[in-house]
């Protein structure tokens, strides 16, 4: 007997999105595509219907996803251009993208209105996890919805339930200081023993047998020694993210001199020109700093 998927409208089809909805569509999925730039909708035309707006791809959807930039484009689609107002009753908005708790806050308590469930659900895991279907996925919200999409969330990943709404957009941030944080250490570790005289791929290899591997420096250590800052998490994500982090920070009463810190680093590395590298990127403002390039095999030996 054949169980009917739900339909879902999947609102952002972008680094991220794009392997998503792949994902979903492979799984069977129903799907109805709309993203601001409508030409990235174009290589899924045969297998799902392409809306004109937020309302019309919503309106007769079981689950709406999204996975938009920022909270602003967020609030742009699902309220100023009436992506909530058009939602029917008993569906479920699932944002995926990273927005600010109170965000999440706010449109959980416009989709009650419209009789639909809501769930924050952020994630983890780049355009490599997404397009491998094993994304870290944080959710935010009752159980029942949870227990609602869970099938949805299998087909894209792993999902924790963190607690209420806006606790999943709690668990990234947290996530995204510690990546944060880390992209710099590594920056800063792998200059360091590379303009001492030592390569630093061989560093890196050491150091991922040791106290501190991680996946970091597993990935970003080794885009950092390629010099590979082709965009799987651009370096402006990670500044919007660790501003969000200090804003929740300052709103709780904390001080996190470390986020701090990061933060500015990214701020100049955007300023410089560098909005669009990965994250992993950071090592260019370092370098920046110090007037000196990592390179591959380090400076050679001190005199």
């Amino acid at each position: 007997m054949n169980i009917e998927l739900p339909r879902i409208a999947f609102l952002g089809i972008g680094l991220m999105g794009s392997p998503m909805t792949r994902n979903l569509l492979n799984a069977g999925y129903p799907m109805t595509l709309w993203n601001r730039t409508g030409s990235k909708c174009e290589p899924f035309a045969e297998e799902a219907t392409i809306a004109r707006s937020p309302a019309e791809a919503v309106v007769d959807a079981d689950v709406v996803i999204t996975m938009l930039e920022n909270g602003q484009v967020v609030d742009d689609v699902l309220v100023g251009q009436g992506g909530i107002a058009a939602l029917k009753a008993g569906a479920l908005l699932i944002d995926m993208s990273s927005v600010q708790p109170s965000v999440a806050r706010s449109h959980a308590a416009l989709a009650a209105e419209k009789g639909a469930g809501y769930l924050d659900a952020p994630v983890s895991g780049g355009t490599v996890g997404a397009a491998e279907a094993r994304l870290s996925i944080m959710v935010g919200g009752s159980e029942d919805d949870v227990a609602r999409a869970l099938p949805v969330f299998n087909v894209l990943g792993k999902c924790t339930r963190i607690g209420p709404v806006g606790a999943g957009q709690l668990a990234k941030l947290a996530n995204q200081a510690i990546v944060g944080i880390t992209i710099g250490a590594v920056s800063e570790a792998l200059l360091l023993a590379a303009k001492g005289g030592a390569d630093p791929a061989a560093v890196r290899e050491a150091l991922m047998g040791g106290f501190a591997g991680s996946r970091i420096l597993e990935l970003h250590g080794q885009r950092m020694i390629d010099r590979d800052f082709a965009p799987g998490a651009p370096s402006r994500i990670q500044l919007k993210d660790m501003r969000m982090i200090l804003d929740e920070a300052r709103a709780e009463g904390l001080t996190l001199p470390l986020a701090q810190q990061v933060h500015n680093e990214y701020l100049s590395l955007v300023a410089n020109g560098h909005s669009d590298v990965d994250h992993s990127g950071l090592l260019l403002e370092l370098e920046h700093m110090n007037s000196t390039l990592m390179g591959s095999l380090g400076r050679g030996p001190k005199e």
